[in-house]
């Protein structure tokens, strides 16, 4: 038995076990999703999450130590949001067209989520720490966390949020679309990636390169728009409203 605990505890604490692990199960959700027909309730990330936590649930190991193993792929996701520059890149010349309404879009898009989600979570009687976590919801991880810390919000409670935002955007934004008979690739995109971040920026290569590409685009634009915008929008706001 205690040969059994001491292998047990030699895995827990080893960095490269949740490494694996975590790649092993997004293995395990991409054949689930290709078997699924690209079902979004079937993503990949949301059967990693669910077998990741159900993982940590049952051997008791706190989120500190596996994210001790796993936070290269947390660090991967600066990487792979530059790398989207270059399917925009492809679409450079239909961006020079309509620099003007996507711009009005993208900040209208912003303060709407910014302000929704402040007026929203006051109705609840939410605390302020708890507020100023979800303001930066509909912002990819990396760049939501830095608002969250810097304005006085749980960084992760503020990178859950992000998960359950992008997982949800992802799985109503095709219904949606089909329900308003939106059909512009474009536009799919920019929704997607201004309201679902990176997930939603998945979402949206699979309509098409085009919608991916603006939807990359809009990710990190409003990461950017919503690190300036925040504190001069929700602070204000909740004092506003008492807080």
């Amino acid at each position: 038995m205690s040969d059994m605990n001491a292998l047990f505890d030699y895995f827990t604490t080893n960095a490269a076990f949740w490494l694996a692990l975590t790649l092993g199960f997004y293995a395990v959700g991409q054949a689930i999703f290709k078997a699924a027909k690209f079902n979004l309730l079937f993503s990949p990330i949301i059967t990693a999450v669910g077998c990741l936590i159900l993982t940590l649930v049952l051997t008791n190991v706190p989120y500190e130590q596996y994210f001790a193993g796993a936070g290269f792929i947390h660090f991967l996701l600066g990487p792979a949001t530059v790398a989207l520059a270059v399917p925009l890149y492809e679409q450079r010349r239909k961006l020079a067209k309509l620099w003007l309404p996507l711009a009005c879009g993208l900040f209208a898009g912003c303060a709407a989520a910014i302000v929704s989600v402040v007026l929203i979570g006051s109705l609840f009687g939410l605390s302020a720490e708890t507020l100023l976590s979800m303001v930066p919801k509909s912002v990819t991880t990396p760049i939501a966390m830095g608002i969250s810390e810097s304005l006085g919000g749980m960084p992760d409670l503020t990178a859950a949020l992000v998960v359950l935002t992008g997982i949800s955007g992802s799985i109503v934004a095709g219904p949606f679309f089909r329900l308003i008979r939106l059909r512009s690739d474009t536009l799919c995109g920019v929704a997607l990636g201004l309201a679902a971040h990176g997930m939603g920026t998945g979402a949206a290569f699979q309509i098409s390169n085009r919608a991916g590409a603006f939807a990359g685009l809009a990710m990190g634009l409003c990461g950017v728009i919503s690190a300036f915008m925040a504190p001069y929008l929700a602070v204000p706001l909740m004092r506003l409203l008492g807080y």
